[in-house]
Order: structure tokens, then sequence, then C-alpha cells
């Protein structure tokens, strides 16, 4: 059998990597909320106070988005490292074609 078809379970780095993707979508999720919500705070008088609530949400999700995404090109690295030492690269005659 495969690495593949083996049952294995989740690193805690991995459950983290997860996490974190879960985390930057919901922030992202969260962003036209909180423009609704610095539309309605404009039109109560409270102008600067809706530019920055809308201005840091985009910050936030951004940053967690860069985050999630550095976290998980670092993981698959890992990940790629560690598979190496199992994987046999195979020359041009190692191949039958008949």
């Amino acid at each position: 059998m495969t690495v593949w078809h083996t049952a294995r379970t989740m690193r805690w780095s991995t459950k983290a990597v997860i996490a974190v993707g879960l985390l930057a979508l919901l922030l992202v999720a969260a962003v036209p909320l909180a423009l609704l919500v610095g539309l309605f705070m404009m039109l109560f008088g409270h102008v600067v106070a809706g530019l920055a609530l809308f201005g840091g949400s985009i910050l936030v999700a951004v940053a967690g988005v860069a985050i999630a995404g550095l976290s998980g090109f670092q993981h698959v690295r890992k990940l790629v490292r560690e598979q190496s030492q199992r994987i046999v690269q195979l020359r041009r005659g190692d191949y039958n074609f008949d």
C-alpha cells in the first residue's frame, strides 16, 4: 500500500495551518460586514470611526491571509522535505516502453 492509503492522524502543525486558514477566511468574510457597519457609523456622524473600522478590517484581513499563506507554504515545504527521502526518481532508462 502507498502512503496515501494509510490512515494517518494530523499533527499539531497541520491543525494549526488549518486553523489559521479558517481564521483568514473568516476575516475576509467579515470585510463586507465591516463596510456596512462603517457606512452606518458615517451616516450617524462618526466619519473617522467608520473609515477606521473599514480600513482596520481590511488590514487585519490582509494580515490574516498573509500569515495563512506563509504558514501553509512553510508547512508544505516541510512535508516535501520529509517525503523526499522516500521518493525515488526514475531515469529515462528505467521506464519500460514495450
